[in-house]
């Protein structure tokens, strides 16, 4: 789905089914990472918009100096109790614009799904600022495709869209020439030994499922709730008329960028 601006504050409104639908990420995306920055007990790890936690876990567990920075007070809410079992866990409330945040003190600053949200500027600038020299930014997100198992599953829903949403529902899937022109947006900031890397799944949805999915989606969530109501209603029926199931195509795009060990 497009970016539609000043949508962030909708995530907040639907927490706990955010935090329950929404997809995580791939092994082999924490691997790569992990890679480029080793983290210890002695590391400090920032994540900007933590969202339901989806992208949170794996870094944990390293044991770091973990920082959530997330504006939605319910999901930081949310995740401090998904998390209280980890004494190295912290969240603050506030936009990552805002957060007071220490200069050259992370070893690692991520982001997942969410940095779009934040002025290119301000956000790579402001990471820029709070890296060590030699530590490591790591931007991912999540971009579902269309069913590409069951031929004319993509044009019912088109029918649909085109009824509450004209133009919304991508056409095309997510390419490695839009993923290297996103790793290259850091070099403008000072950031150097830039990569990208692509990663591939799929998810199975019953129609009720899918429809409860979109229901985390910002500009699905802003439309007004007894036409959402409709067009919903509409999508489970065309579901329920291919077949009663739909299979999603993600492809997960990662961004890593390094701030000079001499910065």
């Amino acid at each position: 789905m497009p970016v539609i601006p000043d949508l962030g504050w909708t995530f907040n409104t639907q927490a706990e089914r955010y935090q329950r639908l929404r997809p995580g990420y791939v092994p082999e995306l924490y691997e790569e990472i992990f890679r480029r920055v080793p983290l210890d007990e002695t590391s400090t790890a920032v994540e900007v918009g933590i969202g339901g936690g989806q992208a949170t876990e794996p870094v944990l567990k390293t044991g770091c100096q973990f920082i959530a920075v997330e504006y939605g007070d319910q999901l930081a809410e949310l995740c401090r109790q998904r998390f209280r079992d980890y004494p190295n866990f912290q969240a603050v409330t506030c936009k990552f614009e805002d957060y007071p945040a220490q200069e050259n003190s992370c070893d690692l600053v991520f982001s997942a799904s969410a940095f779009h949200w934040i002025p290119e500027d301000v956000g790579y600038t402001k990471v820029y600022r709070m890296l060590k020299p030699g530590g490591v930014f790591a931007r991912f997100a999540n971009h579902p495709y269309k069913d590409k198992s069951r031929p004319g599953m993509h044009e019912a829903l088109q029918e649909v869209y085109a009824v509450y949403m004209p133009g919304s529902l991508g056409a095309n899937e997510y390419t490695e020439a839009q993923a290297a022109a996103r790793a290259q947006i850091a070099a403008k900031y000072g950031f150097v030994d830039i990569s990208h890397h692509l990663y591939h799944r799929t998810r199975d949805f019953t129609a009720a499922q899918y429809v409860e999915l979109l229901g985390t989606y910002s500009d699905h969530i802003a439309i007004e709730e007894n036409t959402r109501r409709k067009f919903f209603g509409e999508i489970e029926a065309a579901i329920n008329r291919m077949g009663g199931e739909i299979t999603i195509f993600d492809t997960i795009d990662l961004q890593l960028a390094r701030k000079p060990e001499r910065a």
